[in-house]
């Protein structure tokens, strides 16, 4: 039975115990699988082995049995997948390409870390480990989490890989997922108070400019991040086959992928067919600092939507920035709606009692209003404000009363980012579930991604403004609902 009122009903999480990591998530015969790192048998970071869950859309997810499981001593820790197409591995059975999955080998006893590969013939229902493992294994007890995929210009495979106490993203090369060649190495940059994890390399579309591209190389840092702890940065410029070419810039001052403080180790999907328009990525919706003491069970760890990503300019700079937007298939969750229209605001507007899992889309213009926006999850003594400070120029997410956080010092915070409003309006496109509110602004190019741990009977939501009126030119707000199936 689940005993906690924060399951969420859209966001995925498995049945029972830890879930940390995004792994191997690839497309394959019509359906999204999603791996993750997974302990089968408690809700702490232990025991670390890949579980598995498909889906036919992206939102309804069925859970698989564990595809990688810990043994020998060796811990299967973050990794890709992809679909062989050529069969440059031989690893196929038949006509049907396998599945090869790229891990790390975490050892438990020698404290090294290595890199493995692990093969399905069948759909990715069973998984077999290769025999010649570890394919990769410089002796260090830090080199881990292999992003891997097809570069068509070089014919060859590309692996990004970190060192992560040095803060370096090494490449290698391999005509058969089996055998690779050292090509480059990225670092140190932006970010280095932490270790670096979970590289991510992707080349992605301009928008407004159609066939123009640009690489962008994600890691994230398990400390120093924007609001403590954990976090994601990016660089953005080419890469050759070989190496990886930083625009010309600031390298030292990161660029982060998520202003929130709940966003980590995202990785993108694999073989995604030609009808999808760019790259589809989630992430772990947590913080390092208190992910083993969350307030939940019998389930440990949550995932992001799956967010659609590009790049776009920055109006304010000119220079290119991240784009990143909710699919729109989520619409199809959308049921009762509530709509309001043109209305000049003074006094908080209260909407009345609302489910726990709302889509909500606000345009606010600038008014006299020092501050103005949404409050979440009423209740006596709670919420959790979504406002943009005028004065500042700054949208946040305020959790400060949004509902428990004594089990860590680290949660109850204020969480900023730089807004600049567009022809005086700002537009807010929000994803609230029963423990997380994702926030994209600005056309996707600002993101916040929050934990929040109300009580169930704080279920007030309100329009409000502070020192002044503000326009509400229009509001709409979706109850969602997910079928089990």
């Amino acid at each position: 039975m689940d005993e906690s009122p924060y399951r969420p009903r859209y966001h995925f999480t498995p049945k029972r115990n830890w879930i940390n990591d995004p792994n191997g998530l690839v497309y394959f015969q019509g359906e999204y699988h999603l791996f993750y790192q997974y302990n089968p048998a408690g809700s702490d970071h232990d025991n670390i082995s890949w579980g598995h869950a498909v889906s036919y859309d992206l939102m309804h997810w069925e859970e698989l049995p564990v595809a990688l499981p810990y043994a020998d001593g060796v811990m299967a820790f973050s990794g890709s997948a992809v679909v062989d197409w050529a069969n440059t591995s031989g690893f196929a059975a038949g006509e049907n390409p396998p599945l090869v999955a790229v891990f790390t080998g975490h050892h438990t006893i020698q404290k090294r870390q290595d890199q493995r590969l692990a093969y399905s013939t069948d759909r990715g229902r069973s998984w077999m480990f290769y025999t010649g493992n570890p394919v990769l294994d410089p002796g260090l007890r830090d080199f881990r989490d292999p992003k891997v995929f097809w570069h068509t210009a070089s014919r060859k495979w590309v692996m990004a890989v970190v060192l992560s106490n040095e803060h370096r993203v090494r490449f290698y090369g391999s005509p058969d997922l089996k055998s690779w060649e050292h090509l480059s190495d990225f670092g140190p940059a932006g970010s280095i108070k932490g270790i670096w994890e979970v590289p991510e390399l992707l080349e992605l579309p301009l928008e407004g400019h159609p066939g123009e591209t640009r690489w962008l190389l994600k890691v994230d840092v398990g400390a120093g991040g924007p609001w403590g702890g954990s976090g994601a940065q990016y660089f953005l410029g080419h890469f050759d086959g070989a190496r990886f070419i930083p625009d010309p810039g600031d390298l030292a001052t990161p660029c982060w992928v998520d202003r929130g403080k709940d966003f980590y180790a995202a990785l993108s999907w694999s073989d995604l067919p030609n009808t999808h328009a760019g790259p589809i990525w989630l992430a772990w919706m947590n913080n390092w600092q208190y992910a083993k003491d969350l307030p939940t069970h019998p389930w440990k760890g949550a995932l992001t939507v799956p967010r659609r990503l590009s790049l776009a300019p920055d109006p304010a700079c000119g220079e290119l920035v991240l784009v990143q937007k909710p699919l729109p298939e989520l619409q199809k969750l959308r049921s009762s709606h509530l709509r309001l229209l043109s209305q000049r605001l003074a006094a908080p507007l209260k909407l009345g009692p609302q489910p726990p899992v709302l889509e909500i889309r606000a345009e606010f213009v600038l008014e006299a209003a020092r501050e103005f926006g949404l409050r979440l999850r009423v209740g006596t003594g709670e919420e959790t404000k979504v406002g943009y400070d005028a004065a500042k120029g700054q949208l946040f997410v305020d959790r400060r009363n949004s509902g428990p956080s004594g089990f860590s010092p680290d949660f109850a915070q204020k969480h900023t980012g730089q807004l600049r409003p567009e022809n005086g309006r700002v537009s807010l496109h929000l994803f609230l579930d029963a423990c997380s509110v994702e926030v994209f602004a600005d056309q996707g190019r600002l993101v916040m991604t929050d934990l929040i741990f109300p009580n169930p009977t704080s279920n007030g939501l309100e329009v409000y403004a502070e020192g002044g009126s503000a326009w509400v030119e229009s509001l709409d707000v979706w109850s969602l609902e997910v079928s089990s199936k």
